[in-house]
C-alpha cells in the first residue's frame, strides 16, 4: 500500500486490520500479512510481564508515517495485500483475475474494456475454513456448477461476468456467468453449509498474502463462503497488560528478582534449557543485572516449575490481573514512573448527607484515580469462521493461526497506548453476603450453564475464572453503565474509554486475595493520551454524582419489559436484563465481547435483590419526598 490516502492508524494494525484482516479503503480490499513482510525498523514496545507471559522477547509497533511521506511508509510501514483478487467492473459486469503485475504505484485497478476505465470492485462473497485459511472462490467451478449437457473441464476459458438481474432480488438477482459457452450460476445459497464442498471446491491451505511459490498446507477442513466483511472472517487474538512499576520497599533479593525478570532476554533464556545459547545467555543476563549466574538458574528453574504446575489458561491470565489488582487497590505499594501515576480519592460524602448517598459510600470499597497508566495490546494470531477454544487448541473451534506464520515468532506486533482513568472496588463484606443469598446464586448459575455450553467458554473463563462468580456478572455490568454515564460527563464518548473488571475466581487451593472492583480508562496512542476528564470526573463530588444517576438511569430500558424480563439474550444466550438501548457497549469498550451482563444484579427486581437495590430505592424515596414537598 502505497498510496498515501491508503494509510490506517497505528492502533489499527492490532485490531481490527492486524495480521489476516481486511480493511475495505475507497472501494478497494486488502488484507494485513504476516509480520514476516514487517521492516526491521519497526519501534520496539516494552513490556517485561506480558512479555513473559507470552513467551517472546519483545514487541514491535508499526512506525508512524510522516504525512505526505508515501514512499517512507512503503518501505516500513505493515505489508498489505490485494484480496480478494477476483474483481469486477460495475459497468460492464466482466470479471477479472487480479494479478501482482497488474499493480501500479498509486494507482486503483481499472476496467480496460470501458471507456474512461472505471475503478474495478471486489467480489463480495470468499471462502475461509476453521484452519484460519482464506482464498478466493473459484467462480469459474461456481459458474459450471449447475450446467446442463456439459462438462466445465471443457470449458477452459475463464472469461466470467457477474451479472446483477433486474426481476429478482436479493442475491438470486445475482449470477455468476460464463461468456464463452453461457453457463451460469446465481449466487443463491453460496451462504449454506458445506455448499462449496458440494460443488467440489476444497480448502487450498493457503494465505492471500502467500507467493505461488509457497508451499500450502494440506488442509482437510471444509471451506465455507461468507461476505467479506462478516463478522466470522476474521477473530484475532490479542492480550494486553497495564505497565506496572516495581512494588516499593521490595527485599534486595525480590528487587534483584524483578531486574532480572524485565530483561529482554529473560524469555529466550526461560525456554532455552537443553540449547546450546542456554550459557552464553545466562551469562549475558547475570552481567547486566549484577547478580550470580547460579541466581538466574534458580529463578529459570522456578519459573519453570510454575508453568508445569500452572494447570489452565486462567491462571497465566491472573499472574497479570493479580499484580494490576495489588498495584491499584494498594497504589502506595508501588513507586510511581512516568507510566503509572495513582492515587486514592473519596466520594466525599459526608455524615450530614442523604441516606442514598450513606447507603452508596457503604457499599463502595476503595477510590483511586490514574493520572497517568500505559497499556500495551498485542495481538498474538487470528482464527477465521469460529473463535478458537484457546491459543493453541483446535478441538471446539477455530484454530489459531500464529502472526509469525509457520515459525516461532520472536516478537509480537503491538501498541503502547497512555492514558487515565478510574478504579472502584466494592465493599468485600457486603459483596460476600449478597453473593451467598440463594437467588442471587440461582440466577448466576443460569447464567453459567449458558457459558459452559458456548462456543465463547475459553475465552470467556480466561476473564471470569473457573468458575462464574456473581460479582463478576455484576461489576462486568457496573462498569458498562459507569462508561456510559462517563461518556456524558466527562466528555469522552464511549468507545474512547474501556474496561478491566477485576472480579475473577481463582483455582482451588490459590492463596490469590479476592478481587471486587473495576477500572475504567481511556487509552490514546499519542504520548499524551488524556484530557483530565477521568481524573475530575473520579474527584469529590463529581463520582458519587455520576454513580447515583448510572444507578438511577439502569433501572429504566426503552425495549422493557422485554429487557428485564429476558431468560437469554445475545450470542448463545450469556446476557440476562441487557440490550443495545441500556447495557451494551461498542466492542473495543468491553473485554467480554459484550456477554455476560445483568442489570438485575446491579439493581434488583421483584424476585432477584440487585447489589444496589436499597441505594436506588433511598433515592426514589428521597425524590418523592422532595415533589411532595409544597
Amino acid at each position: 500500500m502505497k498510496d498515501v490516502r491508503r494509510k490506517v492508524r497505528r492502533a489499527q494494525t492490532i485490531v481490527p486490520f492486524g495480521v489476516g484482516g481486511i480493511i475495505d479503503l475507497r472501494g478497494e480490499s486488502f488484507v494485513a500479512a504476516d509480520i514476516q513482510s514487517w521492516s526491521r525498523r519497526s519501534e520496539e514496545v516494552k513490556s517485561p510481564r506480558l512479555a513473559r507471559k507470552l513467551g517472546v522477547q519483545s514487541f514491535r509497533s508499526a512506525p508512524v508515517i510522516p504525512a505526505g511521506k508515501a514512499a517512507f511508509a512503503s518501505r516500513n510501514g505493515p505489508v498489505y495485500v490485494r484480496f480478494p483478487k477476483w474483481l469486477f467492473c460495475p459497468r460492464c459486469r466482466r470479471m477479472a483475475l487480479w494479478r501482482p503485475e497488474l499493480e501500479q504505484a498509486d494507482k486503483q485497478p481499472a476496467c480496460r474494456r470501458c471507456a474512461g476505465g472505471s475503478q474495478l470492485a471486489p467480489m463480495r462473497f470468499i471462502q475461509v475454513c476453521r484452519a484460519g485459511h482464506m482464498a478466493d472462490i473459484d467462480w469459474h467451478r461456481w459458474a459450471h456448477s449447475r450446467s446442463e449437457n456439459h462438462d466445465q473441464r471443457q470449458c477452459q476459458a475463464r472469461r466470467l461476468r457477474f451479472i446483477a438481474m433486474p426481476d429478482s432480488s436479493g442475491l438470486e438477482a445475482l449470477r455468476v456467468a460464463c461468456l464463452s459457452c453461457h453457463a451460469g450460476r446465481s449466487l443463491a445459497g453460496i451462504s449454506q453449509k458445506n455448499v462449496l464442498k458440494r460443488v467440489g471446491l476444497a480448502c487450498p491451505g493457503t494465505h492471500p498474502w502467500q507467493s505461488e511459490g509457497d508451499e500450502p498446507e494440506i488442509c482437510e477442513e471444509t471451506p465455507q463462503a461468507v461476505q467479506r466483511g462478516a463478522s466470522n472472517v476474521y477473530f484475532p487474538v490479542t492480550h494486553s497488560a497495564i505497565d506496572i512499576p516495581s512494588p516499593a520497599d521490595l527485599p534486595a533479593e525480590e528487587e534483584a528478582a524483578q531486574r532480572v525478570f524485565d530483561h529482554s532476554l529473560w524469555p529466550q533464556f526461560r525456554s532455552s534449557e537443553g540449547s546450546p545459547i542456554a550459557e552464553a545467555l545466562r551469562q549475558v543476563i547475570s552481567d547486566h543485572c549484577s547478580v550470580p549466574e547460579s541466581f538466574v538458574e534458580g529463578l529459570r528453574r522456578r519459573d519453570t516449575d510454575d508453568a508445569v504446575a500452572m494447570p489452565t489458561v486462567v491462571d497465566a491470565d491472573d499472574d497479570l490481573s493479580i499484580d494490576e489488582w495489588a498495584a491499584l487497590s494498594a497504589p502506595e505499594s508501588v513507586t510511581e514512573s512516568p507510566t503509572f501515576s495513582v492515587r486514592r480519592s473519596t466520594l466525599g460524602v459526608r455524615s450530614d448527607d442523604a441516606g442514598s448517598l450513606q447507603k452508596l459510600a457503604a457499599k463502595i470499597g476503595s477510590i483511586v484515580v490514574a493520572d497517568r497508566v500505559r497499556e500495551v495490546r498485542a495481538l498474538a494470531g487470528f482464527s477465521r469462521y469460529e473463535p478458537a477454544s484457546s491459543d493453541d487448541e483446535d478441538d471446539e473451534g477455530g484454530r489459531v493461526v500464529k502472526v509469525g506464520g509457520a515459525s516461532r515468532a520472536k516478537w509480537l506486533p503491538a501498541v503502547e497506548t497512555y492514558g487515565e482513568g478510574i478504579f472502584l472496588t466494592v465493599d468485600e463484606d457486603h459483596l460476600s453476603s449478597w453473593e451467598n443469598l440463594p437467588a442471587v446464586r440461582e440466577r448466576t448459575r443460569r447464567i453459567e450453564e449458558n457459558l459452559e455450553a458456548s462456543f465463547q467458554k475459553d475465552r470467556l473463563r480466561a476473564r471470569s475464572g473457573p468458575v462464574l462468580l456473581p460479582r463478576f456478572v455484576m461489576l462486568h455490568t457496573l462498569a458498562h453503565h459507569f462508561i456510559r454515564q462517563l461518556s456524558y460527563d466527562s466528555g469522552y464518548n464511549a468507545a474512547s474509554l474501556r474496561e478491566r473488571v477485576y472480579a475473577r475466581s481463582h483455582a482451588p487451593g490459590s492463596d490469590h486475595p479476592p478481587q471486587a472492583g473495576v477500572f475504567v480508562y481511556t487509552a490514546a496512542g499519542d504520548a499524551e493520551g488524556t484530557l483530565g476528564g477521568l481524573v475530575r470526573q473520579g474527584r469529590p463530588p463529581h463520582l458519587v454524582e455520576t454513580l447515583v444517576r448510572l444507578l438511577e438511569s439502569a433501572q429504566w430500558c426503552s425495549q422493557d419489559p422485554l429487557c428485564a424480563d429476558s431468560t437469554g439474550r445475545s450470542l448463545a444466550n450469556l446476557n440476562r436484563a441487557a440490550c443495545h438501548a441500556c447495557t451494551l457497549l461498542p466492542e473495543t469498550c468491553c473485554e467480554a465481547g459484550n456477554s455476560l451482563l445483568d442489570r438485575t444484579l446491579l439493581i434488583g427486581d421483584g424476585e432477584v435483590p440487585g447489589f444496589f437495590r436499597d441505594v436506588v430505592r433511598a433515592a426514589l424515596e428521597e425524590s418523592a419526598e422532595a415533589v411532595e414537598l409544597p
